[in-house]
């Protein structure tokens, strides 16, 4: 196991069970960003009958986040008999209205290279929702500095006029277009699979490093605590012990947490090391 902080025990290991279950346990606002991608609709096969209750997860989350901490839903929606099954919805709107979670962002996750150009009777799918609630009157961390991205019109000399919300026009004076500019709300990486990381593909359904490592850097602070209630094969967890954060997780199947374990020793940078 990964050492852990003898002040929590719980502190940079995974904890093999049921996250409902073991998240009753946990103090509240302990923790400061949650990372995950829950089973959503069985659309894999995650060798258990276990079932995504997304209205008691949000709970626990809720009671066990810091006030300003953030939870990152990354979601999709399954399919059946043509119509949508409108899960990452319906969870959205529990948490805000039943539970006090607030929206931030609702992200699409573009999936670059994803497979399907041969369906004919409806759309390829190539996205997911990368869903962001935080607790209280505003996160508390947010940082985009790594999310800038190369400005197409770089250097140009731009002016005119903007539109103002009373529909007036305002005039902008002349100035040189900036190189770097915030990105949107549609965020572009590889699907997993062209990761390399033979260990990681274990499992059958896994996010990018860099998507889970975005959203680390953007909402948490080095020795901040990281959860991912469904860790899988651990790429929140180690996203978050490279890049200096405490992490935390849980994942019901012993095979999963062997995996996630494996990829901390593996994929761990000693440079980045935590003094824990």
């Amino acid at each position: 196991m990964t050492k852990n902080n003898g002040a929590n025990p719980k502190l940079n290991r995974f904890i093999q069970g049921d996250c409902m279950q073991e998240l009753a346990s946990f103090s509240d606002n302990s923790i400061d960003l949650t990372v995950f991608s829950p089973p959503y609709d069985g659309i894999r096969d995650y060798k258990n009958n276990w079932s995504f209750d997304f209205v008691t997860l949000g709970k626990h989350l809720y009671r066990v986040t810091k006030d300003g901490g953030v939870a990152v839903v990354v979601i999709g929606d399954g399919t059946k008999n043509f119509a949508k099954s409108l899960t990452s919805f319906r969870l959205a709107v529990n948490w805000v209205d039943e539970i006090g979670w607030k929206l931030f962002e609702s992200v699409i996750y573009k999936r670059d290279g994803n497979p399907g150009a041969w369906w004919n009777q409806r759309f390829r799918v190539d996205h997911e929702y990368i869903l962001m609630f935080f607790k209280g009157s505003r996160p508390k961390t947010f940082h985009k500095e790594h999310l800038m991205i190369p400005s197409k019109h770089a250097g140009k000399i731009y002016s005119g006029t903007d539109r103002l919300t009373n529909g007036g026009f305002k005039k902008i004076e002349p100035k040189a277009v900036n190189p770097l500019k915030c990105r949107g709300t549609v965020w572009n990486y590889s699907t997993s699979n062209t990761e390399g990381n033979r260990l990681k593909l274990q499992h059958p359904a896994t996010y990018p490093d860099k998507l889970a490592e975005d959203l680390i850097l953007c909402f948490s602070e080095p020795n901040d605590v990281v959860l991912d209630p469904m860790a899988g094969s651990g790429t929140t967890c180690v996203m978050a012990h490279n890049n200096r954060r405490h992490y935390i997780g849980i994942e019901i199947s012993n095979e999963y947490c062997e995996i996630a374990e494996k990829r901390i020793q593996s994929e761990y940078q000693p440079e980045q090391q935590l003094m824990f």
